[in-house]
């Protein structure tokens, strides 16, 4: 977790910026939020991170939902229902990375077909029921989906992956899309074989844990 708000802004424009640049984020979609203590910095609505300063990104309270400066992303509840439920995670990035929208668009949920996958994500990448963008509904049914997970995949929207620092957030998004790329492509070749759920749990157990004190600093 972030101690200081002005490096936590630093990070989260730097974060859009390389999002932008490895393609997991297209033009002004997608969004990206840091825990601060009882405070989120999370970029603000309809967000260029082109053109962006530290400056223009808000500052939410986690209690209250009252922010100061420009207005949050439009997905601010989603990041703020994350937060709450979930002490342990510190980032969260929400994209439209391309193969995560092609499972999105045909709702398709993630098997562990892949050690990374079990490691960073879980024993499987669930799929958000489709609720209109920044209502209550999509929060519920993507928190639902959250459960136990450290990334989703939203129906006919995109992706949300969480880390206990940005830096694993970033990776989850990496490792997800990847996963994504691999089951397409491994459908055309006879369908692609997953792990078995127990070894995908284990997996995910000992990434967890090992990993904790690294991720945490």
């Amino acid at each position: 977790m972030m101690s200081d708000i002005q490096q936590a802004r630093q990070a989260v424009l730097a974060m859009g910026v390389k999002l932008v640049e490895t393609g997991l984020v297209i033009g002004t979609w997608g969004n990206i939020s840091v825990r601060v203590g009882d405070k989120i910095v999370i970029t603000p609505s309809g967000a260029n991170y082109a053109t962006l300063t530290p400056e223009d990104l808000p500052v939410v309270d986690l209690a209250t939902g009252t922010w100061e400066g420009p207005k949050p992303s439009s997905e601010q509840g989603l990041h703020l229902a994350v937060y709450r439920e979930r002490a342990d995670i510190n980032a969260v990035i929400h994209v439209h990375s391309p193969h995560a929208s092609t499972m999105a668009a045909a709702r398709r949920e993630l098997p562990p077909i892949l050690d990374d996958i079990a490691q960073m994500i879980g024993p499987s990448v669930r799929v958000a029921d489709y609720a209109l963008p920044s209502t209550k509904k999509i929060v519920r049914k993507t928190m639902q989906a959250l459960k136990g997970r450290m990334a989703a995949i939203m129906a006919n929207h995109g992706a949300i992956c969480l880390g206990r620092s940005l830096d694993e957030a970033l990776l989850c998004c990496q490792v997800l899309e990847k996963g994504c790329k691999a089951f397409i492509e491994a459908e055309f070749l006879g369908g692609a074989k997953e792990l078995g759920k127990f070894e995908a749990w284990v997996m995910h157990q000992v990434f967890i844990r090992k990993y904790s004190k690294q991720w945490e600093k």
